[in-house]
């Protein structure tokens, strides 16, 4: 039986990256090593680290003033390093509250200094984004998670006039469509959805903006000291940035991102046409803000959930249930999910609506 996985991260990586994956555990290139047991100081992983960064580079059209980082601690972390380092000591910054993980981040941010919320969409469970930012002038930069997995909701359009530094949390469409990623002040992204596998989080930073706070940061949270040792300030998590690695390049074989962009368009449009033509199934988010990678929806009678499920389990389909804290359903179309999938569940979805519609 087919294995298709909607799951919203850790999430499917291509097949080739998991093959080669393998190969590096037990002999990376010839060298008699397991990359896991390689120096993260030796040119081997000199080489690694090297080639990751200037894909990003190249498939993002980075300018020179954007710096490139691999570190520990997932997005999460970046919860906190991000106002360690921008938020400056009597300033303030702004924040869009949209979902479960921009909550976090403000909860975060709060421990370093005055956080305002410019915009909300608490009343509408987060099924919607706000319709208007009120930033205050002056603000030290504005937060943005450009899409939030639980909610089903992704920003078509960047905030980008704002008047501040704009900061975004893109751990769950990063790479995933064309963006001027030079406009941004930060952008960071756990790599466990598009990226690669769990353990490393891809940080890209305007070093023009940092160093400005007032503040004396401790050594690992001050971004100008992972850059001046290139992402090597203590041991990196060297697998998962082999991973990372290994996903860039299969990116860059695919066309890179516009043409993986026309990938997730088709298969978001094959998605919610289908859900959108069956009455027995409902989004509740607005369609304006659906998000490509994380569609969300229910099922009109609430005694066929578990119907639904116990025949997407019996096909293949991995990953279908929705976060425990909002319940329904969640089909995850990141990257490396192939077309192939979306038309399998979309046939189920269509099979089962006309069995119990």
């Amino acid at each position: 039986m087919t294995v298709h996985n909607f799951g919203a991260g850790p999430a499917i990586l291509p097949k080739e990256v998991l093959e080669e994956a393998a190969r590096a555990v037990v002999n990376y290139k010839n060298s008699g090593l397991s990359l896991l047991e390689t120096g993260h100081r030796t040119e081997t992983f000199q080489e690694v680290m090297h080639e990751a960064r200037q894909l990003v580079r190249e498939l993002m059209s980075l300018n020179d003033e954007m710096e490139v980082l691999f570190l520990h601690g997932g997005a999460t972390l970046q919860f906190l390093q991000v106002p360690l380092n921008l938020l400056s000591e009597k300033g303030f910054a702004s924040y869009t509250e949209t979902g479960t993980w921009s909550v976090k981040a403000i909860r975060e941010a709060r421990f370093v200094g005055r956080i305002e919320i410019a915009g909300s969409s608490k009343e509408n469970n987060y099924y919607s984004l706000p319709e208007q930012l009120h930033i205050t002038p002056g603000a030290d930069y504005l937060h943005i998670t450009t899409n939030e997995t639980i909610s089903g909701t992704q920003w078509q359009q960047i905030p980008f006039d704002a008047g501040v530094p704009l900061v975004a949390d893109m751990s769950s469409d990063i790479l995933s469509r064309r963006l001027p990623f030079n406009r941004f002040a930060l952008i960071y992204a756990g790599a466990q959805k598009n990226l690669g596998a769990a353990g490393v989080a891809l940080v890209v930073v305007n070093k023009n903006l940092l160093g400005k706070t007032g503040r004396t940061l401790p050594t690992m949270m001050d971004y100008r000291n992972h850059i001046a040792e290139g992402s090597m300030l203590n041991t990196p998590p060297m697998f998962a940035v082999y991973v990372v690695l290994l996903t860039l390049r299969w990116l860059k074989g695919k066309g890179g991102v516009e043409a993986i962009e026309q990938h997730n368009e088709e298969k978001a449009r094959l998605f919610y046409d289908t859900l959108d033509a069956l009455p027995v199934f409902t989004s509740p988010v607005s369609r304006q803000y659906r998000s490509r990678m994380n569609a969300v929806f229910t099922i009109n009678n609430p005694e066929l959930e578990k119907k639904f499920l116990e025949r997407c389990k019996a096909e293949g389909m991995i990953g279908v249930k929705g976060h425990r804290s909002v319940g329904g359903f969640r089909v995850s179309m990141y990257n490396a999910l192939p077309l192939e999938s979306v038309k399998a569940i979309t046939d189920l979805m269509k099979d089962f609506a006309n069995q119990y519609g």
